[in-house]
Formats: C-alpha cells, sequence, structure tokens
C-alpha cells in the first residue's frame, strides 16, 4: 500500500543475538536460566514451550550485562513471557560501548543510553537508538517477577558491500583497518555523522576523512552528497558552515575530492551558484599582508584550541588548499573568470608563510598546501616521536590517490614501512582497481597493479620499480 507523503529508510534492520553474559547479579539476586538469553529464538513472545530467563526482584534488583560482540547503531528488543503483575514491569536499560559505561551512570547526550521502561507482557518492547555494544537490564521494583524470552539487538545499518579492501603481514593493523571502515559505516545513518553514539551531527570539517574512507571502503554512496547537500541549504551565505570558519573551506576541499573520485559532473553543476558566492566571500577574508583573518570561530581541532598562532598557520594552509582546489572546481565549471580570481588568491596567499613551531598537524598543512617543504618538515618535525603530539582529525595516509575526475588516472604510493607486503583493493567508477606491495629479500618494493583499461597508474610520491 503506498502511503502519501512516505519515504524509504535507507537502512536495513538487523536482528543480532547476544554472544555472551559480561556479570550478572548473584546469590538470591542471580538471574535464573540466564544462559538460555544466548540461544537464537524466534523473536514471538509466547506463554509456553521456550522457557525464559527469570529476573526476580525480592529487595535486591536483579541485572545481567549481554555483549553483542560488535559496535552496533541501534537499541535492543525485550520479548517477554509471563510476569508477576502486568502494572508493576518496570526494567532499566542501560547502554555502553564499554563494559564500564554500562556499569555506570550513561550520559544521555544525543541519545538516551540509561532508560527506565515498562516491557510488555507477552510482547515485544523495543527500546534504544545510539551506538553500543553491550546492555545492561535490571528489574527495578520491590516484588516483582519477569520472564526475558529474548533479548537481541535491533541493529540500523545501510547494507552496503566492502568495495575496497585492505590486508598486510601486520595482523593487529589489518584489525585496525577493519575496526575504521566499520566504525565510518557506523556513522552513514540518514547523513553521514561525526558519532554513532555522542555526536550524532553533520560536522562538515569532520566529514573530510570519512568522505575519504568512504570512497575508499564503499565507493560512490549518495549520504556523502545528501549530507553536504543539507548544511550547504541550512548556512546562508556570508554565514560560514558549523559556525566555524574553516568547516566552509573543508566543504570545498570534500567537493574536490568527491568530483575526482567519482566524476560526477551533474552534482558538481548543482553546487556552482553556491560555491561561486562562497568563493568571493572567503576571498574577502585575506588582509593587505595576504594573511588570512577569518572570523570566530577559528578552529582546527582541540588539541591546537587555545594556540592562536597555530590556529593561524592551520588556517592559512586551509585557505591555500581551499581556493586551489576551488580553483579546479570552477575551471571544470567553465568559470574561467572565478578560476583566475582564485589562483590570484592562492598566489597571495603564499607569499605569507606563518609559523607552526612543532605542532605536527599544523606543519602537516603547511606541507600539503605547498607551505613547506616535505622531507625538511618531516625529518625536524613529524620523524620524531612519531607517536607523539598526533591528531586523531588530522591524521593523514598515503596509498591510492585519484588524479583525474572518475578516477580516469590513480597516483599509487609504495611504502611498506615494516610490513613485508601489503595489498588492497579500490573502488572507482570504472571498476575496482587491486593493489599489492611487497618488499624483496634486497629491501625493494615490488608493486603489481591490476587495474581496469581506462584507467591510467602512474607512480606517487615515494620511487617505485615500473609497474608489473
Amino acid at each position: 500500500m503506498l502511503i502519501e507523503k512516505a519515504s524509504l529508510d535507507p537502512r536495513s534492520r538487523f536482528y543480532i543475538q547476544p554472544n555472551r553474559i559480561v556479570w550478572q547479579t548473584s546469590d538470591n539476586a542471580a538471574p535464573k536460566n540466564s544462559d538460555l538469553l544466548l540461544q537464537p529464538g524466534s523473536g514471538q513472545a509466547t506463554l509456553w514451550a521456550r522457557q525464559g530467563c527469570i529476573l526476580k526482584n525480592d529487595g535486591i534488583a536483579p541485572g545481567i550485562v549481554l555483549d553483542f560482540g560488535i559496535e552496533l547503531n541501534g537499541g535492543v528488543q525485550i520479548i517477554v513471557g509471563n510476569v508477576g503483575d502486568s502494572n508493576k514491569t518496570r526494567v532499566r536499560v542501560r547502554f555502553g560501548e564499554s563494559v564500564s559505561e554500562a556499569m555506570g551512570d550513561p550520559n544521555n547526550d544525543h541519545a538516551f543510553h540509561d532508560n527506565i521502561i515498562h516491557v510488555a507482557w507477552a510482547g515485544a518492547t523495543e527500546i534504544g537508538n545510539t551506538g553500543f555494544r553491550f546492555v545492561r537490564i535490571d528489574l527495578i521494583d520491590k516484588g516483582t517477577e519477569v520472564e526475558l524470552k529474548e533479548i537481541r539487538a535491533v541493529a540500523l545499518m545501510r547494507d552496503l558491500p566492502w568495495k575496497g579492501s585492505f590486508s598486510c603481514s601486520d595482523e593487529r593493523l589489518n584489525t585496525i583497518w577493519k575496526t575504521g571502515a566499520h566504525t565510518v559505516h557506523l556513522n552513514m545513518q540518514d547523513y553521514v555523522w561525526d558519532g554513532v553514539k555522542r555526536d550524532r551531527l553533520v560536522w562538515i570539517g569532520d566529514m573530510h576523512p570519512e568522505a575519504l574512507a568512504i570512497s575508499t571502503v564503499f565507493g560512490e554512496v549518495d549520504v556523502v552528497p545528501k549530507s553536504l547537500n543539507l548544511i550547504r541549504d541550512e548556512t546562508e551565505l556570508p554565514l560560514l558552515m558549523n559556525n566555524y570558519s574553516a568547516y566552509s573551506l573543508w566543504w570545498i576541499i570534500i567537493q574536490h575530492h568527491w568530483y575526482l573520485n567519482h566524476g560526477n559532473l551533474e552534482y558538481l553543476k548543482a553546487q556552482h551558484v553556491y560555491l561561486a558566492e562562497l568563493m568571493v566571500i572567503l576571498e574577502g577574508y585575506v588582509d593587505d599582508q595576504n594573511r588570512e583573518i577569518l572570523p570566530d570561530k577559528r578552529f582546527l581541532d582541540w588539541p591546537t584550541a587555545r594556540d592562536p598562532e597555530v590556529i593561524h598557520a592551520g588556517l592559512q594552509s586551509l585557505m591555500v588548499l581551499a581556493f586551489s582546489r576551488g580553483a579546479e572546481l570552477c575551471g571544470i565549471l567553465n568559470d574561467e573568470s572565478l578560476k583566475i580570481r582564485c589562483m590570484q588568491t592562492v598566489d597571495k596567499l603564499k607569499k605569507h608563510i606563518p609559523e607552526a613551531g612543532l605542532n605536527k598537524q599544523c606543519n602537516a598543512l603547511k606541507v600539503l598546501a605547498g607551505l613547506a617543504d616535505a622531507k625538511e618538515t618531516n625529518s625536524r618535525i613529524l620523524a620524531k616521536d612519531q607517536l607523539e603530539g598526533l591528531s586523531t582529525f588530522y591524521g593523514y595516509y598515503v596509498g591510492v590517490k585519484p588524479l583525474k575526475p572518475g578516477c580516469a588516472e590513480l597516483a599509487i604510493d609504495g611504502h611498506l614501512e615494516e610490513l613485508e607486503w601489503a595489498e588492497g583493493t579500490y573502488p572507482t567508477p570504472r571498476g575496482i582497481v587491486h593493489v599489492r606491495h611487497k618488499k624483496g629479500s634486497n629491501g625493494k618494493i615490488e608493486t603489481k597493479v591490476d587495474a581496469p583499461e581506462d584507467i591510467h597508474i602512474v607512480a606517487g610520491s615515494h620511487d617505485l620499480p615500473p609497474f608489473k
């Protein structure tokens, strides 16, 4: 039946059984038959046949913590059989990304993680709309009893294939990659969120690494342009996105990345009017000393939030990147006059090179913007205490880099560091690209690339032998 003004949820619904009991009350408050909750059920409440887990409150609230094995988005379904009194069925449900969170007093920011609800007699009650792995359930009213037939997670996810892949000789790194890809997948709900639990908002700056990951793992997915359009439409110029001056710069940079990867010219054309007006407004934030003078809120990331000199160095670099990317986009859109203005603004900005101290992320931005030498910056700053002072938001990696729209040309880097081998796949509109790097006994790296015929492969920033 067609329902007027209805829209389909882009996500699929999955039921997931708990795979272990982490904790439960003991002695007289111990749940009875709790192991039954680990057995798959029908999802239907019944009053006979299958026995349930009994929670009985004789003065001490019985409780149990279940582990669903992996971070999920959604809630839980509590299926109940018999109860002592259908008017006294209150349970406390706590969601946690960790056991300690579920055992404590979770905050209710962005979504409710700590709830007191009535569960239905001979029915199924669903609760929760958050990110979680662990759930604690307690029967809170003295003198009550509940038979839990099943407790299963209800996960909402976009049912998308992982077209991109990565594996290498380091199993821990393989696990990290899969965890990162899964985390981004969780954040792809109606829009691309900053966090599946804590920050269920569309932050354009934070979307840049997410858009990179989405392109790498899933290819072209409509949730990215949908999110970019949401903030565009809610940000009436001359206001800047999310009330952070850098975030409108990131919007331009993401648009450039998305077009290079996927080559969707129709989508890019739909951004032309807003992009042109935004570039003119940003042009006004360069003073006669060639310095960026972006307005408040001036923000790069939390580690640098109280260092105005470092923030200025980062914003100067981001302005160069944004105007460089904007010039390219204007060229693609045949807006030659604005392209020239963008290039002139880049020339002005490059005449002022601010100091960034020893801050790694801002010095890296200077390198990417062409304001600092890569080798000198690496030896002086980035290579020292490599794991110290890093910003998760400004993490950067090397690998496959699109050079022409729709991945018509790709640069492949072959930098293995301590790995013996690494390989992966990269989705493009022209098909899947497979890359494998292997370190020989002489220390040299052999790189093999299997790509569709209409993709031109070139070496990246590291020295590579001929592709085979």
